[in-house]
């Protein structure tokens, strides 16, 4: 696991999607098998990405920042970014102790490693057509 400056060292907090990071959140069952699905992409290092085990139970796939917008995005499939007039926020987890309802499905392994947006997309694409 990497030390990155916007992981909260304790808890859960919310970050300004844009600024570290950009999200792409895919809600149950289906953010689940998205997640196996890019696992297996990627040989088990899809990048990070945080659980929410609570509410819609959403799996948010962390991606470079500004890679999200201005993409066409499959139905089911909600992008998180800074756009002019408009502002997301992404929750995140520490890395250790008590985060729930959130969890890292995959933690975050080196400053600047995302999951990668295209191959995401593609993914997603495939997935929900």
């Amino acid at each position: 696991m990497a030390a990155c400056d916007w992981v909260p060292p304790s808890g859960f907090q919310l970050r300004k999607a844009g600024i570290h990071f950009d999200a792409v959140r895919v809600d149950g069952d289906d953010g689940r098998r998205l997640l196996t699905w890019m696992a297996g992409l990627t040989g088990d290092d899809p990048g990070p990405v945080v659980i929410e085990e609570s509410g819609r139970r959403g799996v948010y796939f962390l991606v470079a920042p500004g890679s999200t917008a201005h993409r066409l995005w499959p139905p089911g499939v909600t992008p998180f970014n800074r756009t002019p007039g408009h502002v997301s926020y992404v929750p995140v987890p520490a890395l250790t102790g008590d985060t729930w309802p959130l969890t890292w499905g995959f933690p975050p392994t080196a400053p600047g490693r995302f999951v990668h947006t295209l191959l995401l997309r593609s993914a997603a694409t495939e997935m929900f057509s």
